[in-house]
């Protein structure tokens, strides 16, 4: 099968923001503040990869190995997209935001994973709290960034899946 790519004209970026609070929604528009969660990351943000240096070094309190649960990964154009799927699981990393990074750093991770809010009609990711699993099988509840609907739903139909759910064992 082959990749899916993202909608045409859209990809994404490999370069930091460089001040990602200078084009601040309306007050009208911004959704509530969310939970200050770790996040867990499962492709070009994983450390030794190239987003990794850009977005998060020197934004990190902590790093470990852990698993997300009923999620399957699948081929991108140059990084990988998870999508719910009950009885697999795929690799990654939970990282905990540095004291007084967190909302630089969300917002940061928001844009390079093209995330608008809630049901917004051109994120190409939704980011949905869900629960990791550290090496000891201990939960930890956490923001990760799984493809959106429409593109979830293309994936399963053409899409290439990774098999054993792990980017960096491609």
């Amino acid at each position: 099968m082959a990749s899916v790519d993202r909608p045409e004209g859209r990809g994404e970026s490999t370069s930091p923001v460089a001040d990602p609070a200078a084009h601040p929604a309306p007050a009208s528009v911004r959704e509530p503040e969310p939970e200050e969660l770790p996040f867990f990351v499962y492709g070009t943000l994983r450390p030794g990869e190239v987003n990794h240096d850009l977005f998060l070094r020197g934004r990190t309190a902590a790093e470990e190995p852990a698993r997300l649960p009923d999620a399957a990964l699948y081929e991108g154009p140059g990084y990988p997209y998870a999508v719910d799927r009950p009885g697999s699981a795929i690799a990654g990393e939970l990282i905990v935001p540095a004291p007084g990074a967190y909302g630089e750093l969300l917002v940061a991770l928001d844009l390079l994973e093209e995330y608008g809010g809630p049901g917004h009609p051109g994120n190409i990711y939704d980011r949905i709290a869900r629960e990791a699993l550290r090496p000891d099988g201990t939960p930890v509840r956490a923001w990760v960034y799984l493809a959106a609907p429409p593109l979830a739903h293309r994936l399963a139909g053409s899409g290439t899946q990774i098999p054993g759910g792990d980017w960096l064992r491609r």
